[in-house]
């Protein structure tokens, strides 16, 4: 059976994806894996993974209203009606439009109908470490969540059709609807927290998450920990209140900065820095969770 670490951060810009990123390089040298990028309102773990697309989908999150404008017969109902401001001059402003369809529930001639609005896009796609699965989500558009369930179940469909061991899941900051079907299903939930007072709150948020949906296997990585070692401390306090363990503290490290402007992994751009070794030692941690061959 096919087994699902999910990264998630209570908040942005904690160093989730490149830690997630430094754990598929590390995994894929003993296992088979499948990488996912669940962060479709922003993804960026490919420009670490440098995936090379092999196959393209739409994605449809939402519906738009269209006027048939030889059945309309002027009579403005729709333009009454709707509270979006969307519709003028008999014709729909596709960005003002959120498709509730209160137009063509009013419409007397039945004129105005609903079409899929192209709301993003979903990949499948290969890297040097297996494949990947990823989406992008067009500005302003809606409905994240059902786009991380595709990425996905195109994940496990993937993992399962080439026998893979793992699914490493790429999550989305916060504690949303896409990060709640980023979890769903998972076999274990990593969360990486920076050492700030909001970074703690989120991350408190984050595992009260995880246990409201009855996670048992959560634990958590402090990354660049020595910025503040007195947050630092008080987020290892707070997870043993909680029943979390905190696998990992990461050093601050500039070369992690180097590595993403070389769009590559941390522990491939210099293995012996002080993150990658932490983030080595994180992933023989998980490994043995797990109960994969580390």
């Amino acid at each position: 059976m096919v087994k699902e670490l999910v990264v998630i951060s209570g908040k942005g810009g904690t160093g989730k994806t490149s830690i997630a990123a430094s754990i598929i390089s590390i995994a894929s040298n003993s296992i088979k894996l499948v990488a996912a990028d669940c962060d479709v309102d922003a993804s960026t773990l490919h420009v670490l993974l440098n995936p090379r697309i092999k196959h393209e989908e739409k994605f449809s999150g939402s519906k738009v209203a269209e006027i048939n404008r030889s059945e309309c017969i002027r009579c403005r109902c729709c333009q009454a009606v709707c509270e979006f401001n969307a519709i003028e001059d008999f014709r729909v402003d596709v960005f003002s439009c959120e498709g509730c369809g209160v137009c063509r529930l009013f419409c007397p001639v039945n004129a105005i109908s609903l079409k899929d609005r192209e709301s993003g896009f979903l990949f499948i796609s290969e890297t040097k470490y297996g494949p990947m699965c990823h989406a992008r989500l067009l500005p302003g558009e809606a409905n994240s969540g059902k786009l991380v369930s595709l990425v996905k179940q195109r994940a496990k469909m993937v993992a399962e059709e080439e026998k893979r061991d793992l699914i490493v899941v790429d999550g989305p900051p916060g504690i949303g609807c896409p990060v709640i079907s980023s979890i769903a299903g998972a076999n274990l939930l990593l969360a990486v927290a920076e050492p700030t007072l909001s970074g703690l709150h989120d991350l408190m948020r984050a595992i009260g998450l995880a246990r409201f949906f009855k996670m048992t296997k959560v634990f958590v990585a402090i990354n660049m920990w020595d910025i503040n070692a007195e947050v630092s401390a008080k987020i290892v306090e707070a997870c043993r209140n909680e029943g979390v363990e905190v696998l990992a503290k990461i050093p601050f490290d500039r070369r992690v900065i180097e590595a993403v402007v070389n769009r590559a992994p941390a522990v491939e751009y210099d293995p012996k820095s002080a993150f990658s070794v932490e983030v080595k030692h994180l992933w023989d941690s998980l490994a043995s969770t797990l109960a994969l061959t580390s």
